[in-house]
């Protein structure tokens, strides 16, 4: 059925009923089936959302639908399809194990481990606002050992609170997104390099109110074939070990050292993932080349410094301050090239404000998400909310204002990375805490100060698409995908936040009654000794460790951040100044990261196959070699989609 027949405006550009309802009725599905495959029956996969995996699931699932005979009156336009694609994009992630199921349980935990602290009775407890978890004992219990009812008024309150600081979180960001996306895709004209794959599979040559179908490019087909069969393969033979093993990896082929300054080079795994060659493929080669490059300089100055005296440690897994402190490099890198980032979109800023406040043309934020001067007035009533809520959680004024400050940088910075480079897998190098505790030192904070930063750690994380800014960053995908499909953005904005609220309502709803039900050490997820899980055990004792010692001020944190904003600043400036300048600064900050001790041999050969491709068969080749990569990484998508298929099925046992 046609837009026209259901005789909706065509200013709605794809964000139609239609549209709305498919989307609102599959999101409680995509919820509801997150829960179970990814928390109670499997730890979510890693980098499981980096492609948007379950939102292309149903992308394709929609498309295929449509193009049958029998549904194709039904079947959505090309603009409704990439319209629910878009609002998916942004609701569906909050029921990750790094939003919702980090959220609810930090905020009850230091009750129930406060039983084996009895320390904490006195020292800890009374020191947690009383409105941000339940601490009745049945409740407590409940939550943690499951085979019980939910004591749904006691967590009225707390979760009317958590909740409205990540809906507060949101606009703030989501109305920053809005001021700059114009300036992002047209002015700066950046790649989105995951935003071209749903453009790329949905074809764009069906009449305007026909069905959406299906790309019928060969070569991309052949790299979903190709990428499909590795992995689905390489997953299956490590279900029945008699078969033949596809080792895509991670698969350990060099031992660590533990003594010497060779222990800086830790182990190393040989991974080939095929998406992860299909990006590195994809991006600018000088950047996907900076990237593995500037990993290779991270880990010689890590042998250098052992070989100078510094304890033996790998570069992955050196998180101390004392040099090089990769991680510190690469906070300070984010911070610089965050004011970089606005520094180069001052003009635009300076004419969304003069706007805002009356002083520009009439009408010249029309094709806005939201007119300028409601995304100003969003941004300072969602940010004044914040800091009260930290406020009224025993924090001072200043501080609740640097956490914010640097929540609103993190996000802005994760959302850019995506847009200019795809790298949306990255895990920052400090989160919010640790960036608060660590260089800052805790002898400046106050107790309720400690833990305000460790309740909300579930907001102030680093990215690798499982956390809420996964979210925001989805978001400034979704524009570019409305500006390249011609979507109303203003209606998808809208309705992509009515759908973000159902799914905080509804996620916490499932989160609840699952968690009683199985008891969050019944989850796969809680009983995982990884992230987040890790960190929601222990944080607690941290922060009581932080409050009877706590820790001074870092000066070689500090110097270490300055130097990494520093070496950013100077790659930025020679990339500008100089065009055969090889070093992206954006390669600097990746490789800074944790993780590339994982990326480095797909990047290579995405780098490699980038570089002979161009110099043997030019730009027309390459551009011919795209739709294959795409394909590559739409593979693996559709190979998730048939595992977690078989772990509901099988309720996880294969």
């Amino acid at each position: 059925m046609s837009e026209k027949r259901l005789a909706i405006p065509r200013r709605a550009g794809g964000v139609t009923w239609r549209a709305i309802v498919v989307s609102l009725v599959l999101l409680p599905v995509l919820i509801v089936v997150g829960f179970y495959a990814t928390i109670v029956y499997k730890p979510d996969d890693y980098l499981s959302c980096i492609p948007p995996a379950a939102q292309f699931h149903v992308l394709m699932l929609l498309a295929a639908v449509g193009a049958l005979p029998l549904f194709r009156r039904w079947g959505l336009t090309r603009r409704e399809l990439l319209a629910v694609y878009s609002i998916l994009l942004v609701a569906a992630p909050v029921m990750g194990r790094g939003m919702l199921y980090w959220m609810i349980p930090k905020s009850i935990v230091y009750y129930y481990l406060a039983r084996a602290n009895p320390a904490w009775e006195a020292g800890l407890l009374p020191l947690v606002p009383s409105w941000f978890a339940p601490s009745d004992t049945a409740a407590v219990e409940g939550f943690f050992l499951g085979k019980a009812s939910v004591p749904w008024s006691l967590w009225l309150v707390p979760m009317a609170a958590w909740l409205s600081f990540a809906v507060a979180l949101y606009i703030a960001v989501a109305s920053l997104l809005s001021i700059l996306q114009q300036q992002w895709i047209r002015n700066e004209r950046l790649s989105y390099p995951l935003v071209h794959i749903p453009l790329d599979v949905i074809s764009d040559r069906t009449l305007e109110g026909e069905p959406a179908r299906l790309t019928a490019d060969r070569l991309l087909w052949i790299g979903v074939i190709i990428s499909f069969a590795l992995n689905f393969l390489s997953q299956l033979s490590l279900k029945i070990p008699s078969l033949p093993q596809i080792p895509l990896g991670p698969v350990r082929i060099i031992p660590p050292a533990n003594v010497g300054p060779l222990a800086g080079l830790g182990g190393y795994d040989l991974v080939l993932w095929p998406w992860l060659i299909a990006l590195a493929y994809l991006i600018p080669k000088e950047l996907s080349f900076s990237c593995w490059f500037f990993w290779l300089v991270r880990v010689a100055v890590t042998v250098a410094a052992i070989a100078a005296g510094a304890p033996p440690q790998s570069s992955q897994g050196w998180w101390d301050p004392s040099f090089p402190a990769p991680y510190y490099q690469g906070t300070g890198a984010v911070f610089a090239l965050g004011l970089w980032m606005l520094w180069t979109a001052r003009k635009h800023l300076a004419r969304a404000t003069r706007i805002a406040f009356g002083w520009g043309a009439p009408g010249s934020d029309t094709e806005e998400p939201v007119p300028y001067r409601m995304a100003f007035v969003g941004i300072a009533t969602s940010v004044a909310w914040m800091v009260w809520f930290l406020h009224l959680a025993g924090c001072r004024w200043g501080f609740g204002m640097l956490f914010v400050f640097f929540l609103l940088g993190y996000y802005l910075m994760w959302a850019r990375l995506r847009a200019e480079t795809g790298l949306g897998f990255l895990a920052f190098p400090l989160d919010i805490q640790d960036l608060m505790t660590g260089p800052l030192g805790t002898t400046a904070l106050q107790p309720r100060e400690l833990i305000a930063a460790s309740s909300a750690r579930w907001a102030g994380s680093y990215g690798e698409g499982m956390s809420f800014d996964t979210s925001t960053a989805n978001l400034s995908d979704s524009f570019k995908i409305a500006d390249a499909a011609g979507i109303n953005k203003r209606y998808l904005m809208w309705v992509s936040f009515a759908a973000l609220s159902v799914a905080l309502l509804f996620g916490t709803y499932v989160t609840l009654a699952g968690t009683y039900h199985f008891g969050y050490f019944g989850t796969a997820v809680g009983a995982a000794p990884f992230y987040p899980s890790l960190q929601t055990r222990t944080d607690a004792a941290a922060v009581f460790a932080n409050l009877q010692t706590p820790t001074p001020m870092e000066p070689n944190g500090l110097i270490m951040m300055a130097a990494g904003a520093v070496v950013a600043v100077v790659l930025g400036a020679m990339r500008l100044r100089f065009y055969w300048w090889p070093f992206h600064p954006i390669g600097y900050l990746a490789a800074n990261c944790w993780g590339w001790s994982w990326y480095f041999t797909p990047f290579v050969l995405g780098w490699l196959g980038k570089v002979l491709v161009v110099r043997y068969g030019g730009l027309r080749l390459y551009r011919q070699t795209v739709p294959l990569a795409a394909g590559l990484i739409v593979g693996d998508i559709m190979n998730r989609l048939v595992w977690i298929v078989v772990t509901m099925v099988t309720q996880g046992r294969v």
